[in-house]
């Protein structure tokens, strides 16, 4: 195939060519993300633009790291840099997807596309591990499906593959026309519709047909005829007249014919109709997902002519995918990060990504299997992925498998190899690893999650989940309202509302907000220590730790002529002249907690002139009723002292100083008042007081434990100390081990609270105990061992604050740090 080159690339996007480095350049790699870059001298970076960000910022960053290639957007001459090559475009989005499109026309293979509401990553996973024993497939990595995640998947595409198999997701109207234009697929399957995203469509028939717009040049479409609403629209269509339609389900009419299901022990058997011939084919799965998810790979399977036998082989062998990464505490203060069930080239450089999120150690250690199917030479593979170690600083690498261990040379940093995970498990000293974040990376056959279950802290069943992914959504979401030129702060106090202090303190600062705000001195200080670098702001800065705060560059907040003079006393006794001290000054504008009024603010901007050495880094008050609409004389009342004084600070002391008066309540409701910096709390993790704003953001936490034993009561006998409460009848009680120790208040017993089981709602009995407390399950199909949600996506957690007569605040930070948090991220 024709190398891409510099040269090549802008004739294809029909752009303008400005360059200083070589137009032969060759390149291999697409970047969108300037987090993530891995190749610097042979990627591309696509300048991106949208309402949250502008790509262009970040080229002088790249630049610094190594990268000479970019596509722009027309009229940014400000951000290009002398050395570098330039490929002006229209639209740098539309740019990727051209590029993208051509390169998929250079290949004449079978191109599987997928699309649906529910199910598409799983299929199309499914799909590999099922025709991997015969093919050299390309995939989408993990669920890139978006109009950014197609392009970048289709650009893997090489002279090795002999299938290909992407997703395809949309979330409005006139997208799926693009990615098909990009996938353009030769085989479609239509997993199923549902709800996502029902808020951008008049009707479920205009998102139907947005999703088929997909496959409107397919040769082939499978289908469960089932699902009435996309049978009927298909039928009815006239792009699918000639269309050859492979439907399954429990009709007569359809290719592949579900005769029955029968779930048993952990495992479902389907007994299957094809081609006038019967046969069975067993998974290990019993959800209705799964068996559904089974059904399109089986039709896929029937449709290429796979036997029944070898469909019945593979079927059984079908492994649990994961959606996610986790980050678990692990054993000697070490970090764990589970990724293994899969093994390759692309899902390898996520969750490096991922573990470059991690600053928390200073050592980065990886365990990974071989990597198989990858079509490449194994010495070129394994020089592409010590290549890709050493770019992601990867200290410590253990390698388990045969041909890993045949390339260990190749592998510049310390070292260890094993043959098998046995091998590993038997003779790997785990007292070795202290103080370290490790990945675990390793395809499904060598079984990492027994490896996963040595490194985890071993700790109670209650645990709480928390989703980096939607904090991320929740944060993109609120500088959507922002200015292009508003800075966020954002708030990690009181153990990040309970979430974890340095995770998501790492999260944010990857994803470049400007700064944290933390309670007390001791809190910034473990956020230095975990290598956070991002200026941290500390509310209330008690005057024993000013010598902490001066040791870390911490950031006090001074609200009054008192404590700043007793911080330049301190500063006067311990500072050496060689760096400015930072502050801030709190004002108050009808608060009336803590601040200076606008006579001591004066008398304090003259103090700080004549101690050159202290920097104003912002002026800020605190808005005592911004959620309530009942309240926006006096909050706008508020808004506009605070421009008084700010105004009046920057005269003073220069327009460098920033001001900030809105809080998450604030942002969306006083779009005018964001002056140069917004504080973004409670909505990072997932709850507004607007009612505007609460569609808009999702569910950060979920708390849930597992049931620890279940047990008939009798008609009147009691549950609980102090026989509180009284069967009524006979009933099925259930122990669950969280207690009020765990942050399960007390008001919640005696049936005011309830939690979920199986998805029905479980009302507490009794007095919540320490440790453990007691649900009646009597009308609810569970065993020992079920999962139990407390508070959750289905479950939230504005019910159970409601229950007890409090705000969500109370809830996420009573839950103390003896409940093991874990981290995932899709």
């Amino acid at each position: 195939m024709t190398p891409y080159t510099i040269a090549r690339i802008t004739n294809i996007l029909k752009g303008k060519l400005l360059f200083s480095d070589s137009e032969n350049q060759e390149i291999t790699s697409l970047l969108t993300d300037s987090r993530k870059l891995a190749n610097p001298r042979t990627c591309l970076f696509f300048a991106l633009q949208s309402k949250r960000n502008d790509g262009h910022k970040y080229i002088k960053e790249l630049s610094s790291k190594g990268v000479r290639n970019f596509v722009i957007a027309e009229n940014t001459e400000e951000y290009q840099i002398e050395g570098n090559n330039y490929i002006i475009v229209k639209d740098t989005l539309l740019a990727l997807q051209q590029l993208a499109a051509y390169h998929r026309e250079q290949f004449d293979i079978p191109v599987i596309g997928i699309t649906g509401s529910n199910g598409k990553t799983i299929v199309k996973d499914w799909i590999c591990q099922l025709l991997s024993p015969d093919k050299n497939i390309v995939s989408s990595p993990k669920s890139y499906n978006s109009q950014i995640g197609v392009p970048l998947s289709v650009w893997q595409m090489s002279k090795e593959n002999e299938l290909a198999v992407f997703e395809a997701g949309v979330s409005e109207p006139n997208e799926m026309i693009r990615l098909q234009s990009i996938i353009k697929p030769t085989i479609g399957i239509f997993t199923n519709i549902g709800q996502a995203h029902d808020e951008n469509f008049l009707t479920r028939s205009q998102k139907i047909a947005e999703k088929l717009h997909l496959f409107t040049h397919v040769e082939t479409l499978i289908y469960s005829a089932d699902a009435a609403d996309i049978h009927s629209m298909i039928s009815s269509f006239e792009a699918f007249k000639n269309v050859n339609r492979f439907t399954w389900g429990t009709k007569d009419d359809v290719s592949v014919k579900v005769l029955s299901i029968e779930k048993k022990n952990n495992e479902t058997n389907l007994q299957i109709l094809y081609q006038s011939g019967t046969f069975n084919y067993t998974i290990p799965f019993v959800d209705s997902a799964s068996i559904e998810n089974s059904l399109h790979c089986c039709a896929l399977l029937c449709y290429l002519d796979y036997s029944p036998a070898i469909i019945a082989e593979r079927m059984q062998k079908l492994s649990p995918i994961a959606m996610r990464l986790e980050l678990k505490e692990g054993i000697n203060n070490c970090a764990i990060i589970n990724d293994s069930y899969s093994s390759d080239l692309n899902s390898l450089g996520i969750a490096l990504d991922f573990l470059q999120h991690q600053q928390r150690h200073a050592k980065k250690t990886l365990i990974l299997s071989d990597i198989l199917q990858s079509g490449k030479l194994e010495s070129q593979l394994y020089e592409e992925v010590s290549e890709m170690l050493v770019q992601k600083g990867i200290d410590s690498l253990i390698g388990i498998g045969e041909a890993i261990s045949r390339q260990s040379k190749i592998f510049p940093m310390q070292k260890l190899f094993y043959k098998t995970t046995d091998a590993f498990i038997s003779d790997f000293p785990l007292s070795s690893l202290n103080n370290e974040t490790i990945l675990l990376k390793g395809a499904r056959i060598f079984e990492f999650e027994r490896i996963s279950r040595l490194l985890q802290r071993k700790s109670h069943e209650t645990i709480l989940e928390i989703n980096l992914n939607s904090i991320e959504h929740n944060l993109n979401f609120f500088r959507s309202l922002l200015n292009s030129r508003t800075k966020i702060m954002a708030m990690v106090k009181a153990f990040s509302y309970g979430t974890g202090s340095a995770e998501i303190a790492h999260m944010l600062q990857f994803n470049n907000v400007d700064y944290l705000t933390v309670a007390y001195a001791d809190e910034g200080v473990d956020l230095r220590n975990a290598g956070i670098t991002l200026p941290i702001l500390v509310m209330n800065p008690e005057e024993q730790a000013f010598n902490m705060i001066l040791k870390y560059n911490l950031e006090p907040e001074i609200y009054s002529l008192r404590l700043l003079k007793t911080f330049i006393e301190e500063i006067n006794t311990f500072y050496r002249g060689d760096k400015e001290i930072a502050i801030h000054i709190e004002v108050d504008t009808g608060m009336h907690r803590l601040g200076m009024n606008f006579i001591d603010l004066k008398e304090a901007i003259q103090i700080l002139k004549n101690n050159p050495y202290i920097k104003l880094k912002s002026v800020f008050s605190h808005l005592a009723a911004s959620e309530d609409p009942a309240m926006d004389d006096f909050t706008l009342q508020q808004i506009s002292l605070f421009e008084e004084i700010s105004d009046y600070a920057k005269a003073e002391l220069g327009e460098n100083i920033l001001c900030h008066i809105l809080n998450t309540a604030g942002i969306s409701r006083f779009p005018n008042a964001q002056f140069d910096m917004v504080r973004l709390g409670i909505g990072l993790y997932g709850i507004s007081s607007d009612p505007d704003t609460q569609p808009h953001l999702q569910n950060v936490s979920i708390l849930k434990t597992k049931i620890s034993q279940i047990r008939d009561i009798e008609s009147g006998e009691s549950v609980g100390y102090n026989r509180n409460w009284v069967a009524q009848k006979p009933s099925l009680i259930a122990v669950i081990p969280i207690g009020y120790a765990d942050g399960l208040n007390r008001r919640l017993g005696n049936g005011v609270g309830s939690v979920l089981v199986n998805g029905m709602h479980a009302p507490i009995i009794g007095n919540i105990c320490m440790d453990m407390c007691m649900i009646d399950v009597t009308l609810i199909d569970c065993k020992e061992t079920d999962e139990v949600i407390i508070f959750g996506n289905s479950n939230l957690v504005q019910n159970m604050a409601d229950h007890m007569g409090t705000i969500p605040y109370e809830v996420f930070t009573g839950i103390p740090q003896r409940v093991k948090r874990i981290y995932y991220h899709e």
